[in-house]
């Protein structure tokens, strides 16, 4: 059977992550998951130890000292994942603004239709956001519009994250050469999956936003992704194979 682990990251997500952690459990298909906790002061890690005691075999967690991005949580998920042998790396929000069960829409892209990497797409069939408001939603739909014109890549949700990798990306990309830290780091790892040939496929989900705990947005993200976007442009970019 092929193993698939959801990364969720975490920072103060107490109110969260129980729900979130019983909900992708209770999918069929055997999903584990790796809890990166950056130090919540809200006591999020405790939360997750207590229910590793329940599910000892698919919970796991790496516990950081202090908030490091989220870019470089997943790139220690990932390379945790790759050495623990999983097939499908899921990239999932805590906050369940990512339906839990469009993770198994996004594996049967990859293990079922021939991707390589699946986003979960909240603009490849129009707009599909919910309890935005509207300056967000413009923001983040042009940002994407920007990035796509930018580096001449069909892909319209280029900040999503809500993704599947297959193995085979994650073991080619080099991610010591990933740059970007925060949501920046979306659109570097997308691209460069795209400029290593990799076949991606938009699945198109519904984005709802969080109803409990703080969001973790801010203008810096939104800097760091602009200017990041124009230097990727003229990046020279290698696999490790």
């Amino acid at each position: 059977m092929d193993r698939k682990i959801v990364i969720i990251p975490t920072y103060n997500e107490k109110e969260n992550i129980e729900a979130i952690t019983r909900k992708v459990f209770s999918l069929p298909g055997d999903f584990h998951i790796l809890v990166i906790d950056d130090g919540s002061p809200d006591g999020t890690a405790g939360i997750v130890k207590g229910l590793q005691a329940e599910f000892p075999e698919r919970l796991h967690l790496l516990e950081r000292s202090g908030k490091q991005g989220l870019g470089t949580a997943y790139l220690t998920g990932f390379k945790w994942s790759l050495e623990h042998g999983y097939d499908y790396v899921f990239e999932m929000d805590a906050d369940f603004s990512h339906n839990p069960d469009d993770l198994l829409r996004l594996w049967a892209a990859c293990a079922e239709q021939g991707a390589d990497l699946a986003v979960g797409s909240r603009y490849c069939h129009g707009v599909s956001v919910v309890d935005w408001p509207m300056s967000r939603i413009i923001m983040s739909y042009y940002a994407s519009a920007y990035v796509r014109g930018v580096l001449n890549m069909n892909v319209f949700d280029t900040t999503a994250g809500f993704v599947c990798y297959t193995r085979r990306v994650l073991e080619t990309i080099d991610l010591d050469a990933i740059q970007m830290k925060g949501y920046g780091f979306q659109i570097e790892m997308k691209y460069t999956a795209y400029r290593l040939g990799f076949k991606i496929q938009e699945v198109p989900i519904i984005f709802t936003n969080r109803q409990l705990g703080t969001s973790k947005m801010s203008s810096g993200i939104f800097g760091e992704a602009f200017w990041g976007v124009i230097k990727l442009r003229f990046r020279k970019i290698k696999g490790k194979r």
